[in-house]
């Protein structure tokens, strides 16, 4: 197991680019599986999550092959069963329900895994699919599904899930009829999905609104398409920019679907630029602390929270974090305080006190952007930190420490 290794306290100055999203190319790649033809993506991100998701849709029938950041995925014979031993390693594996129902009338899928972040059940994905005719059991980890044929339903989910919209996007794309979704997640990566899956001849409107309206096809063609750039990478680099006092020029930036973090990132006193898709970083004077409450997009997304607190551990004065989606995703503040940050927490809510300094020592993972704060820590600490458990960052960041290394940091990879 590996270690990450960073001496702090040295400006990052330069240009980073972006890679392609992972939470959108995930759905896509799933996605994939409703194709008659080939499927080419390109600004796909080399991670464990997408070897992970290819190896998945070998075993489903598809034939991929992986070259630089350009994926190629072929339908073959589709079988209806997600393994146990792939699928508990990530949660995302279980967007093969929706597109396994509507092309085989069955699926058999292990409850997925993933980060420890708190518990992000899948009944609101299971329940819409019956509404559509699906009939569901759980036995020995699995869910069983089956159908005749899925039929378009009107379905209203009870909070904007992601996974849950993605599932019925797909689903959708070949049922009998219209399609409905109201209260439909409207992130940018939803939006992603819907776009490639019209680009395969699907019939959606209304994506990246609450109101989404599908038409459905007797099938789906092969497509060529990139994948969107990656919005929490974007926001990861620029808070490393600002936090260790440097200017950072992030190529390749996806500025609008930030807003609501960008918005914060200048109330603390951050000074960004937007030109030429590119987001032009630094600090403009003294950072100050502020409150910020994570919501569902448009909102301040709950994949930067961790970021923006190990921000406002180095800002003047007091913030408040209030986490409204995920119930478990403070674990990085008692790493945080190792640093010497000011954090105290109550319930969902960590009042982060600002402190002159951080001051490195070993600290460990417990997710992907807990990992992602402890590595911006790091950065800005004085001293030498050691990030133990990085496989978590290894599912979400392409080349973290060889970026890092090109704008000026002292940042390395050793085993435990």
């Amino acid at each position: 197991m590996d270690k990450l290794c960073i001496e702090g306290g040295r400006a990052l100055n330069g240009t980073i680019t972006v890679s392609g999203s992972k939470n959108a190319a995930l759905p896509i790649l799933f996605g994939c599986i409703l194709a008659q033809g080939t499927v080419r993506l390109s600004n796909v991100p080399r991670l464990r999550d997408i070897s992970t998701t290819l190896k998945l849709l070998e075993i489903l029938g598809c034939r991929t092959t992986f070259e630089g950041n350009e994926v190629t995925v072929r339908p073959e014979k589709i079988v209806p069963e997600a393994p146990y031993e792939l699928v508990k390693t990530m949660r995302a594996s279980v967007l093969c329900l929706g597109p396994l129902l509507a092309l085989l009338g069955q699926a058999k899928v292990s409850l997925p895994g993933g980060c420890a972040i708190g518990a992000r059940p899948v009944n609101l994905h299971l329940s819409a699919l019956e509404l559509m005719g699906a009939e569901f059991e759980l036995d020995s980890g699995y869910i069983y599904g089956r159908c005749d044929k899925l039929k378009g339903a009107h379905i209203t989910f009870d909070f904007p899930t992601v996974g849950g919209t993605e599932n019925l996007l797909m689903a959708a794309a070949l049922a009998q009829g219209e399609t409905v979704l109201e209260n439909s997640a409207r992130e940018p990566e939803v939006v992603d999905l819907a776009n490639f899956l019209n680009a395969m001849g699907a019939k959606i409107t209304g994506q990246g609104t609450s109101i989404i309206r599908i038409q459905g096809v007797s099938s789906l063609t092969g497509t060529d398409y990139r994948v969107m750039p990656d919005r929490i990478e974007a926001g990861t680099y620029i808070v490393a920019g600002v936090i260790t006092g440097g200017e950072v020029v992030i190529q390749d930036c996806p500025f609008q679907e930030l807003d609501a973090v960008t918005y914060k990132l200048r109330e603390m006193g951050v000074w960004l630029e937007e030109k030429d898709g590119c987001a032009l970083v630094k600090r403009h004077g003294e950072l100050v602390g502020v409150d910020l409450v994570t919501q569902p997009f448009p909102g301040f997304p709950t994949d930067m929270q961790a970021q923006l607190m190990t921000l406002m551990c180095l800002a003047k004065g007091t913030g408040v974090i209030e986490e409204k989606i995920f119930e478990n995703r403070f674990m990085h503040v008692q790493e945080l305080v190792r640093l010497g940050a000011d954090i105290r927490l109550k319930g969902r809510t960590a009042v982060v006190r600002g402190v002159p300094k951080l001051v490195g020592a070993p600290v460990m993972a417990s997710d992907l952007r807990a990992s992602a704060s402890l590595v911006l820590a790091g950065l800005a600490a004085q001293g030498k930190t050691e990030v133990l458990r990085i496989y978590h960052l290894d599912r979400g960041y392409e080349n973290l420490e060889a970026k890092l290394a090109g704008v000026g940091a002292r940042v390395w990879r050793e085993k435990e």
